[in-house]
């Protein structure tokens, strides 16, 4: 299986393409000039020029140290306006669905992060009424015992003193 790297009339990856200084991924050409000497037929990346702030890039990169027209046919066109538009679009959205996804799964994380907190919170204010509870159940039992042992200590006092 030949890859972009074999075969001089492929196109690059995406991914693998240097930046331009504006930013951009560049766009492979053909040079088809006959200066400088011995470059015509020799790939090279150039800046795709889709900047709106109509400054010149100079950006130029060889992919070729030697013509290909001494080896193979020199391509014509390597990739057209066109061709470099799609890959850009794809790439840009393969980027914004790749962003979404990572947005999506830092709000899982987050919504999983609070529920666990609400859940400690609901535990511990659970934990907290039962203990209240237990608390006044026991004043409570205090409470009713000592009413009846001071209510037979009453009894036992107006029995004597009726007596």
């Amino acid at each position: 299986m030949s890859t972009w790297r074999d075969d001089h009339n492929a196109i690059h990856p995406w991914n693998e393409r240097p930046k331009c200084h504006c930013g951009f991924r560049t766009w492979l050409q053909v040079w088809d000039e006959p200066l400088p000497q011995g470059k015509k037929g020799c790939r090279f990346f150039k800046c795709p020029d889709i900047d709106d702030d109509f400054k010149a890039c100079t950006f130029m990169q060889w992919v070729d140290t030697r013509p290909l027209g001494a080896v193979r046919p020199i391509p014509e066109q390597v990739e057209n306006k066109s061709q470099y538009y799609a890959r850009l679009t794809q790439a840009r959205e393969e980027a914004r669905l790749a962003h979404e996804e990572h947005e999506r799964r830092v709000r899982q994380q987050q919504i999983r992060a609070a529920l666990k907190i609400q859940e400690e919170r609901f535990q511990a204010r659970e934990a907290d009424l039962k203990r209240e509870e237990e608390k006044q159940k026991h004043r409570y039992k205090e409470a009713g015992q000592s009413s009846t042992t001071d209510g037979r200590k009453g009894k036992e006092k107006f029995l004597r003193f009726t007596q």
